[in-house]
């Protein structure tokens, strides 16, 4: 096996602490072609889909690939805009932002990238970026509040392939979840607030995550208990009794059963138990993305307005607002705490000085 290096670099540089902000993904472009290259790489990993590798394969290239691409790829066009796919640009943006807030702080003894799980930029660009500029010390941080397998644990799994391949590897920390941060829970609960003062409170708060099959939680994945335990901190913040908010799992795919209660046929059930007024919420979600924008936005509005709903309204995700970005930057400096960073500009030179030093002794110049 050939290990891999960063063609920039010398043993005279001084450490760095680099930060990789990831999310799930997002085709290159909503085009068919695009979206066969993005769900062969979603749907082929088997974190996402536990069937055996053989039968999967050939349900996935013989039926799914020859079908759904079409379909994906205008779902996609009605959320496409001039910047590319809004979880792109929004992650891009999230990831500006931190790397801003951070380096006020830590000035250039902290370098911020990011990177998809799926599609492009790719986790090894965005590691590669990051040891190129110096990074020896790796925080990841995925931006999935609530941790599952299929997430979290993919998104490890991508790191540990990357490193089986490199030379020297970084010390090494990972956030694998943020479900009960105080700071995210703040966050989501004032963005609600702020959205009740302008459009009013509903009769009911709909909090709805991603679904994953519910074999998953049978087998120990503890994704169900984080969103209902996210969900329940808050509705305590916002002063909801138990009445007044749900819990709910959207996005399923296949015959097989997920977690209950699946948002789609709930949203068509409220109304006929006397619920015309809801506002939804997606607190699993870091930026909005097609699963929120068309498929909360727009298909599930339609499934409460024809089912006899009045009112209805998808409060956005917290994207890149400064608020969420103050939580991001609080999660990450928690984490990197331990870790020495060299500040004093002399002090580094000194540094970088007595290693080109000590690299010329072993060399013997």
């Amino acid at each position: 096996m050939k290990f891999q290096g960063s063609p920039t670099f010398t043993h005279s540089q001084t450490d760095k602490i680099g930060v990789l902000v990831t999310n799930l993904g997002t085709p290159d472009a909503p085009k068919t072609k695009e979206l066969r290259v993005y769900l062969r790489q979603f749907l082929s990993d088997p974190r996402v889909v536990e069937v055996p590798r053989l039968l999967w394969k050939l349900i996935l290239e013989g039926i799914i690939l020859r079908t759904r691409p079409k379909r994906s790829a205008e779902a996609y066009s009605t959320v496409w805009t001039e910047r590319g796919s809004p979880l792109l640009y929004i992650t891009k943006d999230q990831t500006d932002a931190l790397r801003s807030n951070l380096q006020q702080r830590y000035g250039d003894d902290v370098v911020v990238e990011f990177a998809m799980r799926y599609g492009n930029p790719s986790m090894a660009s965005g590691l590669q970026s990051l040891f190129d500029q110096g990074a020896r010390k790796l925080l990841v941080l995925p931006l999935y509040p609530q941790y599952s397998a299929a997430t979290t644990g993919s998104t490890f799994d991508a790191i540990a392939s990357d490193f089986m391949q490199r030379r020297w590897l970084p010390d090494f920390r990972f956030i694998n979840h943020y479900h009960d941060f105080p700071p995210y829970i703040t966050a989501v609960a004032n963005s609600i607030k702020a959205y009740w003062q302008q459009h009013g409170q509903p009769q009911k708060l709909v909090l709805s995550y991603h679904g994953v099959p519910l074999s998953y939680l049978k087998k120990g994945d503890p994704y169900h208990c984080a969103c209902h335990k996210t969900s329940r901190l808050i509705a305590e913040q916002l002063g909801l009794s138990k009445d007044q908010y749900l819990t709910t799992f959207q996005s399923r795919f296949g015959r097989e059963e997920w977690l209950k209660p699946y948002t789609d046929e709930t949203l068509k059930q409220l109304p006929s138990m006397g619920v015309k007024s809801i506002h939804v919420v997606c607190p699993g979600f870091s930026a909005d993305c097609l699963e929120t924008i068309e498929e909360i936005g727009e298909e599930n509005r339609e499934y409460f307005i024809e089912a006899g709903g009045e009112h209805y309204a998808y409060i956005p995700a917290l994207n890149a607002e400064a608020e969420h970005i103050a939580v991001l930057s609080a999660l990450v400096e928690q984490n990197l705490q331990g870790w020495q960073l060299v500040h004093d500009e002399q002090q580094r030179g000194e540094l970088a000085q007595q290693m080109e030093q000590d690299y010329g002794k072993i060399n013997g110049s």
